[in-house]
């Protein structure tokens, strides 16, 4: 799939989709001196911006459109980047090297990233289309639900993820009253570790939050097209004003499929971003990407980090630059005074080392491969998040009694660990096609 050949310094490049992104491999593009034409287009309103503020401070009226702005308005123009907004992109035509627009006109491009993002994954069940039943992706959707979050309102949260706990956290700090329903038997059962499930319940809890966990949705209830509650599997309904939406992100990669491009759970790309066409990119929330730090397994990530990576990927790739390293994928998720950092991802893990207190909400968790760590969920502790991220990196083996030991302080759990010397280094890109496995 790798082509390592460089593009014209005079290229034109159009890029579909004005998220994080989008909005970043215009800039790197720009920083690495491209110096060819850029159409940046997006079918929203607003110029490129932020989405994690929007379940936290968005919600708690923190921030407006132009705090979450990745760059002012202005910079787009001053960067000669044609940022087209409200625009969407129907059809790819690979031969003729041609993106048709929603108006029916086309764009011709040398290079294409695409950087289409996801969408929030829909509920098939009846009453799903009733007016108070929300997602939360995108600003509108923020301020929509912002809109109705204020003190006596009752939010139901469908999905028990980070951004359904996040907006929960949100409401009560605005107020409202929130319950949570999970189908599953905790919290975050997905995403993270049971322990670090039972402290977020816990802490929602107590803050007001109710939980309804192994409770399947079967509808929502209306009274004359106004909704009045969430009705789950067992007959019972759960009262509600408003019902957030929060079970998954779908890949938005028909444009891909429609063009023949290889799509798993997402778009097929390699190292570099790139897809199986050597003049198509593809990089976000959207590719189905190879991890070089977990034996080349492939994965699809929603995250700022990752958005960044691959736009600095395609972007070096497009201008000739060396590939950047590989990075340790890492998340965060901030929920009322406690701040969740998480680094890396928990392939083949056999066991795991809880380092501090969970009752003093300073912890974290680490999880192991033999004596490698695979990755680490840090609560309100933040050197364990960091020199995690670089144990991970390294992939050097750790004393796994100085790392459950908090009076050893993690730069001498990692300080150890280097001059152990490292047999499992992690392996560097290469222009192999990425493997399509998954944990």
């Amino acid at each position: 799939m790798t082509d390592t050949t460089a593009h014209p310094a005079d290229a034109r490049i159009v890029i579909v989709g004005a998220g994080h992104a989008g909005g970043s491999a215009a800039a790197f593009l720009r920083q690495y001196g491209h110096e060819g034409p850029i159409v940046l287009i997006g079918d929203e309103a607003a110029i490129p911006y932020q989405r994690p503020p929007l379940s936290k401070a968005w919600l708690k009226g923190e921030a407006d459109i132009e705090a979450v702005e990745l760059r002012p308005a202005s910079w787009y123009a001053e960067n000669h980047v044609d940022l087209r907004t409200e625009t969407a992109a129907v059809a790819i035509d690979r031969d003729a090297r041609t993106v048709t627009l929603n108006d029916g006109s086309s764009l011709a491009y040398d290079v294409l990233i695409l950087a289409t993002g996801s969408r929030a994954r829909r509920l098939d069940i009846p009453g799903a289309d009733l007016p108070g039943v929300l997602a939360l992706r995108t600003f509108t959707e923020a301020e929509a639900l912002k809109a109705v979050l204020k003190p006596g309102a009752r939010l139901a949260v469908v999905g028990g993820g980070y951004v359904g706990l996040e907006a929960a956290a949100s409401a009560r700090a605005l107020g409202a009253a929130a319950v949570i329903i999970e189908r599953e038997a905790r919290c975050l059962a997905r995403v993270a570790c049971g322990p670090l499930s039972d402290f977020f319940q816990d802490l929602h809890r107590g803050h007001g939050v109710s939980l309804e966990l192994n409770a399947a949705v079967s509808g929502f209830e209306d009274a004359d097209g106004v909704l009045t509650g969430v009705r789950l599997e067992d007959g019972r309904v759960i009262p509600c004003d408003i019902a957030l939406i929060g079970v998954g992100g779908v890949a938005n990669d028909e444009l891909a499929r429609a063009a023949g491009i290889p799509c798993e759970n997402g778009v097929v790309v390699d190292h570099q971003a790139r897809t199986s066409d050597p003049a198509i990119f593809a990089i976000g929330d959207v590719t189905w990407r190879p991890l070089p730090l977990y034996e080349d397994r492939s994965f699809r990530l929603e995250s700022v980090p990752n958005a960044l990576e691959q736009a600095k990927q395609a972007a070096a790739a497009v201008t000739g630059r060396p590939a950047p390293a590989p990075e340790t994928p890492w998340f965060w998720s901030d929920q009322y005074d406690v701040k969740l950092q998480i680094a890396g991802l928990p392939f083949e893990a056999d066991d795991v080392v809880v380092r501090g207190d969970p009752a003093a909400a300073k912890f974290a968790v680490f999880h192991l491969k033999g004596d490698r760590v695979r990755a680490v969920e840090a609560v309100n502790a933040a050197p364990e998040f960091m020199m995690g991220k670089q144990l991970i990196a390294r992939a050097t083996p750790v004393d796994r009694a100085k790392l459950a030991d908090p009076a050893v302080s993690m730069k001498a759990v990692a300080a150890a660990a280097g001059a152990s010397g490292s047999t499992g280094a992690a392996p560097s890109p290469t222009s192999s096609p990425a493997r399509r496995t998954a944990p």
